[in-house]
C-alpha cells in the first residue's frame, strides 16, 4: 500500500512537472512570435455558420503543406467554440453564430483571442477577433412601467404653468456605440398642443397652461427609437389625469383595464362549468346505457340458457318442535269422492285449514285441529272418526 501511494504521488508530481514546462514553452513561443506572428481579424455579430473571418495561411506566410504538416489546430482560447481552422484550405470560419451583447455585455469593444499552434518545428500565432456591433435588439421601456392589470396615470394640476415637467421616459438599448443612441417622438396624443416630448431626454412637459376646459383624462402615446440601420422601435402608453384632486381623478378614470380583466375571468369561468356538466351529463348518461345493456344482455343469456330451472320454495310453517312422535309440523289436503258412483274427486279446501300440531306438554298424543267448516262435519265426508 505503501508502495502504491508513493507510485502514485511520483505520477502525479512528473505530470504538474510536465504541464509547467509545456505552459513556458508556450509563454517563450507566444514571446517570441507576438511582433511578427499576430494577426487580427473584425467581423460583425451573429454571421451564420461557415462564414469566412479571414485566410490565415496567407495573413501569417504559410502554405498549405505547412499547416497539414505541422497539425495546426487552435488552443489556449476560452472561446475557440466560434471558430474553426480549415487546415485544407487554410482559412478560418465561424463555428457557431456570435451574440455580442451575451459575449460581452457592456464591455467595448468586445474581442477573444486565441492562438494557432503548429509542430514540427513548434509556432505559435496569437489570432484576436473583434466583433462588430449590429442593430439586433430593439429599446427597452423601463418607465413608465406598462401593467395590464391596473391603470396608471401621471396627475397634473390646473394651475401647472408652461414647462411643466409632467414625466419622463426612460428606456436602454443593450446595443453598442450609435445603435444605442435613443431619440423620442409623440406619436399621437387627446390634446397634441398641451404636451411635448424630449427628442433626447423623453421629458413629457406641458407647452402651455392648463385651462378648465382641459378633459381630465389625457393619453399620450411615445415611440422610442434608436439610431440604428435599420432602426428599431418601442412604444409606450403615458396616462395623464388633469385634475387638481385625487377624488376627481377616481370619479374620471375608471379601471377599465381591470373591469375588462374580470370580463375575461368570468367568462372563462363559465365556460369552465358550462364544459364541467356537459362532461358529467355525458358521463351519467353513458353509464345509464351501459347498465341497460348489461342487464339486457344478463336476461338474454338466461332466456337461451339450457340449464334447468329449480324454483325456490320459501317454507310454509318452520318447525318448533323438538321432541315427539311426528318432529315436523305437516301439511295435507283430504281428497273426497263427489259421488259413489263416479270416479272423479273433489279436493279440498286449502291444507292451512287442517294441520296437526304436536302438543309440547303431551307424551305420544296428537291434537287435531279442524277449521269452523271441516270435511268430517259434512253428511257425505266419507271418512269416519272413532
Amino acid at each position: 500500500m505503501v508502495f502504491g501511494i508513493y507510485y502514485h504521488y511520483r505520477n502525479l508530481r512528473w505530470r504538474l512537472c510536465y504541464k509547467l514546462a509545456w505552459r513556458i514553452l508556450l509563454f517563450l513561443l507566444f514571446i517570441s512570435h507576438t511582433a511578427s506572428g499576430q494577426i487580427r481579424y473584425s467581423i460583425p455579430e451573429e454571421m451564420k455558420k461557415g462564414s469566412l473571418i479571414g485566410n490565415v495561411a496567407q495573413d501569417l506566410g504559410l502554405d498549405l503543406k505547412r499547416l497539414r504538416s505541422g497539425r495546426a489546430r487552435i488552443v489556449t482560447g476560452e472561446n475557440i467554440q466560434y471558430t474553426e481552422l480549415k487546415t485544407d484550405k487554410g482559412i478560418l470560419v465561424v463555428n457557431e453564430k456570435i451574440d455580442r451583447e451575451q459575449l460581452c455585455g457592456d464591455v467595448t469593444p468586445c474581442s477573444f483571442s486565441f492562438e494557432v499552434i503548429l509542430e514540427s518545428p513548434m509556432e505559435l500565432h496569437p489570432v484576436k477577433i473583434l466583433i462588430q456591433d449590429q442593430n439586433d435588439n430593439a429599446p427597452q421601456v423601463l418607465y413608465p412601467v406598462q401593467t395590464g392589470g391596473s391603470l396608471v396615470a401621471e396627475m397634473v394640476p390646473r394651475s401647472a404653468d408652461v414647462g411643466y415637467l409632467v414625466t419622463k421616459v426612460v428606456a436602454v438599448d443593450v446595443d453598442s456605440g450609435q445603435n444605442a443612441w435613443l431619440s423620442y417622438k409623440l406619436q399621437k396624443a387627446t390634446d397634441r398642443a398641451l404636451f411635448e416630448v424630449g427628442l433626447q431626454n423623453g421629458e413629457i412637459r406641458t407647452i402651455r397652461q392648463v385651462t378648465d376646459k382641459d378633459a381630465v383624462k389625457q393619453r399620450l402615446t411615445v415611440v422610442v427609437e434608436d439610431n440604428g440601420q435599420p432602426s428599431r422601435s418601442a412604444t409606450v402608453n403615458v396616462n395623464v389625469a388633469v385634475a387638481d384632486s385625487f377624488p376627481e381623478v377616481l370619479s374620471e378614470f375608471t379601471d377599465f383595464t381591470h373591469d375588462k380583466e374580470y370580463n375575461d375571468n368570468l367568462t372563462f369561468y363559465l365556460v369552465l362549468a358550462l364544459a364541467v356538466v356537459s362532461f358529467l351529463f355525458i358521463t351519467c348518461l353513458v353509464v345509464i346505457i351501459s347498465v341497460k345493456i348489461y342487464r339486457w344482455r344478463q336476461s338474454r343469456v338466461l332466456y337461451h340458457s339450457s340449464l334447468p330451472v329449480i324454483p325456490y320454495y320459501p317454507p310454509r310453517y318452520s318447525d318448533t318442535l323438538g321432541t315427539g312422535t311426528l318432529p315436523h309440523v305437516y301439511n295435507y289436503e283430504v281428497c273426497r269422492t263427489t259421488d259413489s258412483r263416479k270416479s272423479d274427486c273433489k279436493f279440498g279446501r286449502a291444507g292451512s285449514q287442517n294441520v296437526l300440531i304436536m302438543d309440547p306438554s303431551s307424551t305420544g298424543t296428537m291434537q287435531r285441529i279442524q277449521s269452523e267448516k271441516s270435511i268430517l262435519d259434512e253428511p257425505d265426508s266419507p271418512i269416519e272418526v272413532s
